[in-house]
């Protein structure tokens, strides 16, 4: 087996699947695969998976043992994202209570939720908090203006702070599209779908709180379309596909709400794009076929593997396109619309309309910073 192979295998028992791991052990070039797992920010999911194979397959690693001082660093790495995961969880109970008491509906997108899927909740690399507030962006800028600290950083679907050393977006609503006639559409899909997502109220581990997160009807087309809205700007990682896996493999596939919800990805835009996730989860994690929301499209799913592997996590790994996410902003927003342009013939409708809704953006910005100034000072 080739490099890349071993590792989709060792993804694939790290999910938590019944993989034969003599040969991939015997095989695996650990230092590849914790550089594979540094630039996918996969470190803490892969150490869950080493840790199983030191119960399981004890003798193969006697056979190719991991480097002790390799080991130590994966282990050390492991122990701060349990630590990091720890921090987010309690912020994120405290700021869902906290909105709730102040008489806000609003549900945890993506992160803390997602990490409940995992075989263990705390090897997932966290990130910030995105939480979605069901009220008005003036509102939630004059509630925010009151309760935290805030920079002139604004966005059209979420404004950034901060609680407890824990970065915090406040959304007004989950996520974007760059064609405006499917923008409309999804945000017409979003407030049809809110009262639930508001009421499916879970609880984190160890007594850490309660938050309530999508449920996984809604979260089959909202973290698709997250995934299709980076997969424009700056690119996606693995970690994002394998939350993705957990969506997918969530769905009873045999209920009447699939054929609601291809519906509802035909119609706002993200069939083709479907089909190519479903690739790179068939083909790097082991996706089954009778999981699947779409049916698979292999000549967009090799594209969009390709991409993630190059890019990393959130394309700050790319060797192409001349690295364009550490150019400078005036260097990147032309490297961005020559990278979308090798999207046209997969994506029409979103890649040409990236460069339009970019710059439509940009002054958009303008405008509201300044209202933001106005509400500060």
């Amino acid at each position: 087996m080739n490099e890349i192979t071993l590792i989709f295998a060792f993804l694939q028992y790290s999910l938590g699947g019944k993989v034969d791991m003599n040969n991939v052990v015997v095989d695996m070039n650990w230092q590849q695969l914790y550089s594979f797992a540094s630039k996918q920010s996969l470190l803490g999911f892969c150490f869950y998976g080493i840790e199983r194979l030191g119960k399981e397959y004890p003798e193969e690693l006697k056979r190719n043992p991991i480097e002790r001082e390799l080991l130590m660093t994966w282990m050390g790495v492991s122990q701060q994202i349990r630590r990091q995961n720890m921090k987010v969880n309690a912020a994120v109970c405290k700021l869902f209570s906290m909105l709730r008491e102040d008489g806000f509906r609003c549900c945890i997108l993506k992160g803390q939720g997602n990490a409940l899927m995992y075989p263990n909740a705390y090897s997932r690399n966290p990130g910030d908090i995105d939480v979605w507030i069901d009220a008005s962006r003036e509102r939630i800028m004059e509630y925010a203006q009151k309760k935290f600290e805030l920079g002139d950083n604004i966005r059209l679907q979420h404004l950034e702070t901060s609680l407890d050393g824990v970065p915090v977006e406040l959304h007004f609503f989950p996520c974007s599209m760059n064609n405006p006639i499917y923008h409309a559409r999804l945000q017409k899909w979003f407030r049809r779908n809110a009262d639930l997502q508001c009421s499916n109220v879970v609880s984190l581990p160890d007594g850490a709180g309660d938050i309530a997160i999508p449920t996984t009807a809604f979260n089959v087309v909202y973290q698709l379309t997250h995934l299709y809205h980076h997969f424009f700007d700056e690119g996606i990682g693995m970690r994002q596909i394998i939350d993705y896996y957990f969506v997918a493999s969530m769905l009873n596939v045999n209920c009447e709400m699939l054929t609601w919800l291809q519906k509802d990805l035909k119609h706002l835009g993200l069939w083709k794009f479907a089909g190519a996730v479903m690739y790179v989860l068939h083909e790097a994690l082991g996706l089954s076929e009778e999981k699947m929301i779409a049916p698979m499209d292999e000549k967009r799913g090799r594209l969009l593997l390709a991409e993630i592997l190059d890019g990393g996590n959130f394309g700050r790994h790319f060797t192409k396109y001349a690295g364009f996410t550490h150019q400078s902003m005036g260097k990147k927003y032309f490297l961005k619309i020559w990278r979308n342009m090798h999207f046209v013939r997969y994506y029409p409708a979103e890649a040409l309309c990236e460069p339009l809704f970019r710059t439509w953006h940009f002054f958009w910005r303008l405008k509201y910073k300044k209202l933001i100034n106005q509400i500060i000072n």
